[in-house]
């Protein structure tokens, strides 16, 4: 049987896409609109998705559509419960990020832990030029050997974090919804550390998991590292936790919404200490070809009768 292969928007993959396999017919577009994904799928065996959402409605609507391959890990814009009921598989991108992800949080919490956003401002305009010394010394700067980093969500990519840190000379304790041996509670990751950087999936129960309550028990000197979700922290409450003190700084690759079109709280340029990176910490070039050939090795095991990475 020849499948058909529609990739909804291949402008979000930098890498090479190889042809699968098997007979087929393969059509890529840049971007797709809401309005366009059921004229575009309507013929579709296969579906590739990175960051269009497919739900119920439209899910009714493509009777031959067999797999969704999501060009991702994330799988929350995918309706699965009722991709599941008209029998149509999601399968996901796993375990890709074992390098670019931790480098990128690794370079979050240096610039934050040195204050380096404040210091390259404060040189740019002249600030360093009226010092009276050479060292100019008006924001804290501490260092990460010695301190702890919590982990929040100890998987692949959260371990590869850990032994980066502790290679740094920092102590790591981790948390995790699903028990792990010599694990700590949340309480303990809030109250204990230097750092807390969050790998967590965006479910019900982890939705807005750092609120105002969580940041005021968090250290005064502490950072917030999020490469996951931007769900996972209310943000209007990191805003104005930054803006009063409660913490020393955050650095976020991800936003409730993206782009953030409609605004967002910690856009605004006055917040003190926070870094908001466009959702690349996963992008280094050789991250996003080993995802687009896991991609497509996904969706020929599927089509072979062996079928990786479902996502329930």
């Amino acid at each position: 049987m020849q499948q058909s292969i529609v990739f909804l928007d291949r402008e979000t993959l930098g890498a090479t896409v190889r042809e699968p396999g098997f007979d087929h017919t393969y059509v890529e577009y840049d971007v797709t609109t809401p309005d366009q994904i059921v004229d575009r799928l309507r013929d579709a065996t296969i579906c590739i998705t990175n960051k269009v959402p497919l739900r119920a409605d439209v899910l009714a609507q493509l009777p031959k559509l067999k797999l969704i391959a999501v060009a991702a890990t994330g799988t929350d814009i995918i309706d699965k419960k009722a991709a599941k009921e008209r029998g149509v598989a999601v399968v996901n991108i796993r375990n890709y990020a074992f390098n670019t992800v931790p480098e990128h949080v690794i370079a979050l919490m240096f610039a934050l832990r040195r204050n380096l956003l404040a210091y390259t401002h404060d040189v740019q305009n002249g600030v360093w030029n009226k010092a009276r010394q050479f060292c100019f010394l008006d924001h804290d700067i501490h260092d990460i050997a010695g301190s702890t980093l919590g982990i929040v969500g100890y998987g692949a990519i959260g371990k590869s974090i850990g032994k980066r840190a502790e290679a740094l000379g920092m102590k790591v304790i981790g948390y995790d919804v699903f028990p792990q041996e010599g694990l700590v509670d949340f309480d303990t990751i809030l109250r204990d550390s230097d750092v807390i950087t969050l790998h967590a999936p965006l479910t019900p129960d982890t939705k807005n998991m750092i609120g105002a309550a969580q940041l005021k028990a968090m250290k005064k000197t502490a950072i917030l590292i999020n490469t996951a979700r931007g769900g996972l922290v209310d943000e209007v409450a990191l805003a104005e936790a930054l803006k009063a003190g409660e913490i020393a700084g955050a650095g976020f690759d991800v936003l409730t919404q993206e782009p953030p079109v409609n605004g967002n709280p910690l856009l605004d340029p006055t917040i003190p200490n926070l870094i908001i990176t466009p959702h690349v910490a996963w992008a280094s070039r050789e991250a996003m070809q080993i995802l687009s050939d896991q991609l497509i090795e996904n969706i020929e095991l599927f089509v072979g009768g062996a079928p990786r990475n479902i996502v329930e």
